[in-house]
Parts: structure tokens; sequence; C-alpha cells
């Protein structure tokens, strides 16, 4: 039985100035941070000499379920990777997508802050989430996020109800 999510997690080059992004940039909140180096780490991800960096980031305020974070950003002391092919269009990509409620604020403040985006925020036009905006952005590592700011009956659907 499916119980939920524990969390999402992105393999970074420099574990410091990717929590300065994810916490200064996104406002993510940083409660844990640990280095594992043993022998059930190494049997984990199947690195005899397996030896990480880990911090655990929340999004402050929303609830806690089975797991203590939201996202977990992993550096490899040992061994180093390398970064692969970072098209979005590749199997295997991935993304993350935040809810927002100032999309276009957000936008002009990371783009000032030197963050490539792929577009501006896009009118979405279709679908459930008809009258909302959207966008990509990658962080240090290429690795690729995305902003959603809802249309409003689905950012906040208890304003709606009863009315």
């Amino acid at each position: 039985m499916l119980h939920g999510v524990w969390h999402f997690s992105f393999t970074v080059s420099d574990l410091d100035k990717s929590v300065a992004f994810y916490t200064e940039l996104l406002g993510f909140e940083l409660i844990h941070t640990q280095e594992q180096s043993n022998a059930y780490t190494r049997r984990l991800v199947g690195y005899p000499d397996a030896h990480l960096r880990i911090a655990q980031l929340v999004v402050p305020g929303q609830p806690r379920g089975l797991s203590s974070h939201d996202l977990e950003l992993v550096e490899y002391v040992r061994p180093k990777g390398t970064r692969g092919e970072a098209e979005i269009c590749n199997p295997g990509a991935a993304h993350l997508a935040l809810t927002v409620d100032d999309i276009h604020e957000r936008h002009t403040a990371l783009t000032e802050a030197g963050v490539r985006f792929y577009s501006p925020p896009n009118a979405i036009t279709a679908g459930v989430n008809e009258g909302g905006f959207t966008c990509y952005f990658e962080d240090l590592d290429q690795i690729v996020l995305e902003m959603v700011q809802p249309p409003a009956h689905r950012l906040h659907p208890a304003e709606g109800a009863g009315s």
C-alpha cells in the first residue's frame, strides 16, 4: 500500500551554493544537514567509497506528512559525478513544479538574480489550470524547475466555496 511521497531529491555539484539558491532565491527552509560516509549509504547508492553531503529542505508553513522534509539536495563528495545531457526532452529528465501566487514578480526577481528561464511566464490557455501562468527555469546545476501560478479558484479553493 502506498502511503505518500517521502521527498524529492536532486544531486548537486556544490551543496552550500545550492542550499543558498533554494533558500535565499526560492524560499525553501533548511531544516537539516548531514554527511553520510558509512556502509549503509554505500550499499544504498551502490558506490563502495561513497561519501555524501545532504541537506533537507521544506516549504515553510506546509503540513508535514510521514517525512520531515520536502526536498533533499545531495552532493557526492566521493565519487564526484559529471553532468550529463541536460535536455528536458531526454528520457529520465525530471523537474520539480512549485506553486506560487506571484509568478510575474518572482520571474522578475529571479531573472535579476541571474536565473536562466526558458521563457517568461506563459498564460495557461487550456486544461485544468486554464487562467493560470507557468514557466520553466534552471537551478545552478541545470536542474529544471517550474513555477506554476494556478488560477485563483485552484490556488484558494476555500474562498470560492459557499458563495
